[in-house]
């Protein structure tokens, strides 16, 4: 299991409050509210349809709750716009990967450089004078972040010849390309082979590490959770049922209940 981080019990980063979400008369989300201490790794789990990906939607903009709020870094707002979010420094992959296939990894990578170019699209146009020293200095940050994942080999090929474990990693490359505060992971390791899954925790671990970027994961392998979380929500039916350290969500009962489909 990991080590206590020494910033998990840091300040707030990005907080949660009593929120609520529905769609038409479906309730995905119930008066959750949880935070995200800056530098930790917090896992926000629970069954098929316990509202997890919708409370990542939430917090990157892509939803906006009926009620409740987020506060990040200070500032709260009833509800905000994924570009406004990535702006102020959210980041975040998919399920399913999401990616440009047609393009290659360095190129996908690249995009992620898009929110932090300063030249107009005419200068980028020309690649010519201080659009070309930003691109240099751009693609500069990009190699390091391909160096750090390990993927030189495959940085010319097309992401769509690329194997899904690959993918994944550069989809997490690009999410990195952004230089995020709240890195927000959904299920960065679905369909990967134990090997993959260790790079991938590996690669997790080295960036809340030696970046101290704060990560949201979602995650069902409940080992890599238990190893990698400093802290751990529970969501079940969109209502939180558990919150506290690996050890501690482990043993409630009412998770226990929860992923053996005791009836309630």
């Amino acid at each position: 299991m990991r080590a206590p981080s020494e910033t998990a019990a840091g300040e707030t980063l990005l907080a949660v409050e009593a929120v609520s979400l529905s769609f038409g008369g479906v309730k995905a989300l119930t008066d959750v509210s949880f935070d995200i201490r800056r530098g930790e790794i917090r896992a926000i789990i629970g069954p098929n349809g316990a509202g997890k990906t919708s409370m990542l939607n939430v917090v990157n903009g892509f939803y906006h709750p009926n009620t409740g709020r987020i506060t990040f870094k200070g500032t709260t707002r009833p509800k905000m716009r994924p570009h406004e979010a990535a702006r102020g420094g959210i980041a975040r992959t998919f399920q399913n990967v999401a990616l440009f296939r047609g393009m290659t990894a360095l190129d996908n990578i690249m995009a992620g450089r898009t929110l932090k170019m300063h030249r107009g699209f005419f200068w980028q146009l020309l690649r010519h004078g201080p659009a070309m020293a930003e691109e240099v200095e751009h693609r500069r940050k990009v190699e390091d972040i391909i160096d750090f994942l390990e993927i030189a080999h495959i940085r010319k090929v097309p992401v769509g010849r690329l194997p899904y474990g690959l993918q994944k990693r550069v989809e997490l490359g690009r999410a990195l390309a952004m230089e995020p505060e709240l890195l927000l992971l959904d299920e960065p390791m679905a369909g990967m082979n134990l090997e993959e899954k260790e790079d991938m925790s590996r690669f997790i671990v080295d960036l809340n590490d030696q970046f101290g970027t704060s990560i949201a994961l979602i995650e069902h392998d409940m080992g890599v959770v238990m190893d990698l979380s400093d802290r751990v929500v529970v969501l079940e039916y969109g209502h939180k049922i558990a919150d506290g350290t690996p050890d501690e969500v482990k043993g409630d009962q009412k998770v226990i209940d929860a992923y053996l489909g005791v009836a309630h």
